[in-house]
């Protein structure tokens, strides 16, 4: 049974920083992307950051600079590091992941499995 469980979540002031993990179980190691997506409220969901097998990355452009993807050596966890955070990144962050090589998407339509998301809040 594949599970994603993310923590981490919490309320900061701007310019303030945050660390989300995602716990990842059920998949075979070494095999999958893992991604970070954001609701935003009044908007569609939103790619924020993915990683892959080899350790490449891929940001949305609102967030490059500020916020860093990483995994552990196994992939059983993903991390995302935000810093230098504003108010526009206030919303829920689901962690998301497949089974893929390639890697190189933020498209949700292709991830299959979702964690159950955490709530971001960033105020002025």
């Amino acid at each position: 049974l594949v599970k994603l469980v993310e923590s981490g979540g919490g309320s900061v002031q701007v310019g303030g920083s945050l660390k989300l993990s995602c716990a990842a179980s059920g998949y075979p190691a070494f095999s999958k992307c893992m991604a970070w997506f954001r609701q935003i409220p009044g908007k569609e969901r939103e790619g924020v950051a993915v990683i892959g097998i080899d350790g490449r990355t891929l940001y949305a452009d609102s967030v490059k600079g500020r916020f860093t993807i990483s995994q552990d050596s196994d992939q059983s966890t993903a991390t995302l590091q935000m810093n230098s955070l504003r108010p526009e990144d206030t919303g829920i962050y689901y962690c998301a992941a497949r089974l893929a090589v390639s890697c190189a998407t933020l498209d949700s339509i292709v991830f299959k499995n979702w964690g159950q998301g955490t709530q971001v809040t960033v105020s002025s």
